[in-house]
């Protein structure tokens, strides 16, 4: 099969930060061409909901895509009051794509979706069930069943194969999974569904967020026009290795299942293994990516037709978007942070630098303290194992230089530099001199509120 060649990792799907954006990333935006965002009426946070976090953007107004309706409902897996359901139904004929956590523990969603997406290849997905409130993980063959029972509740309802149905928890872990609460929400859900829930579906599948997350692009194949949106939940515990918390993108363009597995197993590679918020992977982590074939576009078997160009841009502009908002909503998160690296033996060795960068404590309290304290950042690529020239390397706040060829730099000045660092976003380059791999990770910083709200977390 074909591959599209990797690039640089693209710009979010839409410029809608009230925050200001560096110049170059500004421009990029306007270069993906989705259409422009409207903030979306904020929801009321829940009795007890933790402030929204001040990196939040708005929800964007994203259209209906035809072939799917949604609706969500309160199960009960909270105490309080709001709904921790959502139900998608697709139309008939519905590819489906999956990348899943390579975490040692795993989920019960997880195992099921992805031994039916093998044992499916993709073909004729008809529903998509989460719960938020319950990870469902770490629960042994009683939290399969569980898995199984919910599966046949909405298969029958829709009239599918089990294996049709997808699924996705999200979390305490350890706890087993009432399925009743579930099955006995399943017909208020269906007679509630529609093609514009898009903004209440992304509030069901939140934990700690602090708010709703959603992406939407268009893009074109062969000359027509088709529809790319996504939502995604996920706040700490983000370091993933495959995908992210959970996420669900959905199009209506008409793609081959093979192509569309191919693409979201590459696109996950530039975007959300590119963010991270506290180094610790989850076990639910969850991307499902699906292809309605409603628009007018031709079928596409391959993932390297050039006639799917432009939409794979637009994909992994709206995978970065969704990706990125996950270091926004970061729990307890004060600061944006872009880590470049250059100058690394391979994009790997690169990859793995800006990382142990990202998700060393010390570098991620010197920016939640505002303290430009480079040494630190000088400390993590040392410790990331990976091939360096310590009297080559350099090291950059924004603008400002301020280490270079392994020396404090000439022009290094306290007082902008400090001043750089009480912006809410922030970029740190990083040259190590010994080759031409690079890499970008985004990040966030690490605050006195990660610590109450994870303190809190059961209680």
């Amino acid at each position: 099969m074909s591959r599209p060649p990797e690039k640089k990792p693209p710009t979010p799907a839409k410029a809608r930060s009230a925050l200001t954006l560096d110049p170059l990333t500004t421009a990029l935006k306007r270069a993906t061409g989705a259409r422009p965002a409207r903030a979306a009426s904020p929801a009321k946070p829940a009795k007890g909901a933790l402030p929204v976090s001040p990196l939040a953007v708005p929800f964007p107004a994203i259209p209906p895509i035809a072939g799917v309706e949604m609706a969500t409902a309160r199960a009960g897996f909270y105490k309080h009051d709001r709904d921790d359901l959502l139900i998608m139904k697709f139309v008939e004929g519905t590819s489906a794509a999956g990348v899943f956590t390579r975490h040692g523990v795993g989920s019960a969603p997880v195992d099921w979706c992805r031994r039916n997406l093998n044992l499916t290849k993709g073909t004729d997905v008809r529903a998509l069930v989460v719960n938020a409130g319950c990870a469902n993980s770490f629960t042994g063959k009683p939290g399969q069943d569980a898995a199984r029972r919910v599966a046949s509740a909405v298969a029958k309802r829709f009239d599918c194969r089990q294996r049709d149905v997808m699924m996705a928890s999200t979390g305490v872990i350890g706890v087993l999974l009432d399925d009743t609460k579930i099955v006995h929400r399943l017909a208020e859900a269906e007679s509630r569904l529609e093609a514009d829930a898009w903004s209440g579906a992304a509030q069901a599948i939140m934990t700690t967020d602090t708010f709703p997350k959603g992406a939407f692009a268009e893009a074109v194949i062969d000359g027509e026009t088709v529809r790319i949106a996504g939502i995604c939940k996920g706040s700490g515990m983000i370091a993933p290795d495959m995908a992210t918390m959970l996420a669900f993108v959905v199009t209506d363009a008409n793609i081959a299942p093979s192509a569309l597995q191919t693409l979201a197993s590459l696109y996950t590679r530039s975007t959300f293994n590119c963010v991270t918020v506290d180094g610790d992977r989850s076990t639910n982590d969850t991307l499902l990516l699906f292809a309605t074939a409603q628009s007018e576009a031709p079928r596409i078997s391959k993932a390297g037709d050039r006639r799917l160009a432009d939409f794979r841009e637009k994909l992994e502009a709206v995978l970065l978007d969704l990706a990125q908002q996950l270091v926004r909503d970061g729990e307890g998160a004060s600061k944006f942070v872009k880590i470049t690296v250059s100058g690394a033996a391979s994009p790997a060795a690169a990859r793995k630098i800006a990382r142990t960068i990202a998700e060393s404590p010390l570098v991620k309290t010197a920016f939640a303290g505002e303290d430009a304290n480079w040494g630190r950042i000088v400390m993590a690529v040392g410790r990331a194992d990976e091939l360096i020239d310590r009297d080559r390397l350099s090291v950059q706040f924004g603008p400002l230089i301020a280490a270079h060829d392994g020396l404090i730099s000439p022009t290094y000045d306290e007082a902008k530099m400090s001043a750089y660092m009480k912006n809410a976003e922030l970029e740190v380059s990083v040259d190590v001199g010994v080759g031409k791999g690079a890499a970008v990770v985004w990040t966030c910083d690490l605050t006195k509120q990660y610590v109450a709200i994870n303190g809190d977390y059961r209680s």
